[in-house]
């Protein structure tokens, strides 16, 4: 099976990899995916994300464990986890878009051509001040609300879903439809159904079916169900533009050197100066995270020079063999 990011991709060189070295994305054993996995967790209303990520932790024996997007105590659903290294691959999903299904109630009842009337105001780009208790600096700004629906009414309650830019708070979109209509409007219960391209409806893991999970593999070496809760690091950054690198390009990459033309072997189509890419193995292993200082064809075209800027490096050092020379030293 291959990755959605590295298909259809462009070649500028050829070369073979060692299977010596590294493993394919989709066959980590339990042990790697533990340090190379993700997991998207249905985050019970109650907990705050750091408390949920802290139970995840005593859950997997784990020392660390990262998530992306933070959700109020009260709020449930999608939370993506970054699990050891994974954690670094993280950022690339705080700038996608959410989506939520809030149950909020309004102070009167409007007609449902005036309730229609509001909702369009408050769709595509808005002003807005985030609330008094917030992690944030209380200034305005402006967000985006690409999609803003009622998708039940039961005379005062409403069931809205909203899509929506990061950064976005849904109790003030609330707040602002009261405003709005006049009496005012109160949320009751949110919960977000997805963050960037991990989606409710595609399957989320609960902390107690993946304390199950790991209770089944530790005890009778049954990997089959936590195999199935975790996913590669590489799944989050499939709406990413690719590069798919050489074996001997790998290490010297991980120990923070740039990425030259030479170590290129594949590229995504229309690729522009200034992207941020995924960096991957020939084994579909995602390397690093870095921003491309060259566009695809002046990659094509050239021989030498450095295309890309490394920005995070997700591979550990030494996975691959150090294939790249130092500069000698004096005494040398």
């Amino acid at each position: 099976m291959t990755l959605k990011q590295l298909e259809n991709l462009i070649e500028v060189d050829q070369d073979i990899t060692d299977d010596g070295y590294g493993t394919y994305y989709d066959k980590r054993t339990i042990e790697q995916l533990l340090n190379y996995g993700i997991i998207i967790l249905d985050k019970p209303p109650g907990p705050t994300s750091h408390e949920t990520v802290a139970w995840t932790k005593r859950i997997l024996k784990l020392p660390k464990i990262g998530h992306s997007g933070t959700l109020d105590p009260q709020v449930s659903g999608v939370l993506p986890l970054g699990l050891g290294e994974a954690t670094k691959a993280l950022g690339v999903l705080l700038f996608g878009p959410k989506e939520y299904h809030a149950l909020g109630r309004v102070h009167s009842l409007p007609s449902k051509e005036k309730l229609h009337e509001v909702i369009e105001s408050l769709t595509g780009e808005i002003y807005q001040k985030p609330p008094q208790r917030s992690a944030v600096v209380r200034q305005t700004r402006t967000r985006t609300i690409y999609e803003f629906e009622v998708l039940e009414q039961k005379e005062r309650l409403l069931l809205t879903r909203v899509l929506c830019e990061a950064g976005t708070y849904i109790r003030k979109l609330y707040y602002d439809l009261g405003e709005i209509l006049g009496p005012g409007a109160t949320m009751i219960e949110l919960r977000r159904t997805r963050v960037d391209q991990f989606r409710e409806i595609d399957g989320l893991v609960t902390l107690h079916e993946l304390a199950n999970a790991f209770a089944l593999w530790e005890e009778k070496k049954d990997d089959s169900k936590l195999k199935s809760m975790i996913k590669p690091v590489e799944y989050a950054l499939s709406e990413l533009k690719s590069v798919v690198i050489r074996d001997s390009a790998i290490d010297a990459m991980c120990h923070g050197a740039q990425l030259a033309i030479p170590g290129i072997l594949q590229i995504s189509p229309n690729l522009k100066k200034g992207d941020i890419v995924g960096i991957y193995t020939q084994k579909g292993e995602a390397v690093a995270l870095a921003e491309a200082t060259m566009s695809g064809q002046e990659i094509q075209d050239a021989v030498k020079g450095y295309a890309f800027e490394t920005k995070r490096i997700i591979m550990a050092p030494n996975t691959y063999p150090k294939k790249w020379r130092t500069k000698p030293t004096s005494k040398e």
